[in-house]
């Protein structure tokens, strides 16, 4: 590379765009703990209660265009509601801040991702979230959490659109993963929805996929001429749920602990 660009030895790498970075022989652990104790400290909840998930099962989050209003200086009209859910976000990283997360060289190059829905988990306007993490070998690399354009009739609709835009990713990484040198077979989504996957491999239309938007149908090309194919996954093992939806503390820890997240003293 020092062939092709500009470079200079200033020894090992620690500290890259806001990540801390310590380099093991097997692997690094990649943490923001700098980042997220300044975020605390700036609104004052250093000494907060620490709570064990960022986000209440019990609490559903709307426009609440009855509660009361609050400070307007970063959002429309936010609530009372909306600034207790951000401080409980704050609390949780106050918890979490020396959390890091593990990249092992013990790995392969096989890309794989797994996506999810909530269905009509908007209370507001009934859209669904789409939710996707994608996998080299066993290292998490990307992941993203989205509110779905359309409203989903099913849940198998909106479990299916959410495959669409994990495809959609998958395939932009494995381009990239080409420009490197890396080559991939057919990949694999992995999704918990029996239906969306027959949805995939049945090439006829019918009166309970006929609503689908055709743009998300592409799916099925992908898997007929064997560029993806969609695996079905049992529900407590869909780790795209993290992005999905509130979950209670156990099961958020347990898929925490999945996509290599951990305390490091």
């Amino acid at each position: 590379m020092s062939h092709e660009f500009e470079m200079s030895l200033v020894g090992e790498l620690s500290y890259f765009l806001g990540l801390q970075i310590r380099q093991m022989n097997d692997g690094i652990f990649i943490t923001q703990a700098k980042y997220a104790k300044n975020l605390v400290k700036k609104f004052g909840l250093e000494n907060a209660k620490h709570c064990d998930t960022p986000m209440s099962t019990t609490l559903k989050l709307s426009k609440d265009a009855s509660g009361k209003s609050v400070e307007q200086t970063y959002q429309a009209d936010p609530k009372e509601s909306h600034l207790s859910s951000v401080k409980r976000i704050i609390r949780y990283v106050n918890g979490t801040s020396n959390y890091q997360i593990w990249y092992s060289f013990d790995t392969n190059a096989s890309l794989v991702g797994f996506s999810d829905a909530d269905w009509a988990g908007n209370c507001d306007d009934r859209k669904s979230t789409s939710g996707s993490c994608f996998f080299l070998g066993n290292n998490l690399v990307s992941w993203f959490c989205k509110k779905q354009n359309s409203i989903s009739l099913s849940t198998a609709k909106a479990e299916y659109i959410a495959a669409g835009s994990g495809c959609t990713q998958l395939l932009w990484m494995k381009q990239m993963l080409v420009d490197y040198g890396f080559n991939q077979g057919t990949l694999t989504l992995f999704c918990d929805n029996i239906s969306a996957i027959n949805i995939s491999k049945n090439p006829v239309q019918h009166s309970r996929t006929k609503h689908i938007d055709i743009r998300h149908h592409f799916i099925r090309e992908l898997v007929e001429n064997k560029c993806i194919v969609l695996e079905h996954i049992g529900t407590n093992d869909q780790l795209a749920d993290l992005f999905t939806k509130p979950l209670d503390a156990t099961r958020f820890k347990t898929l925490s602990r999945s996509i290599a997240i951990c305390l490091v003293e």
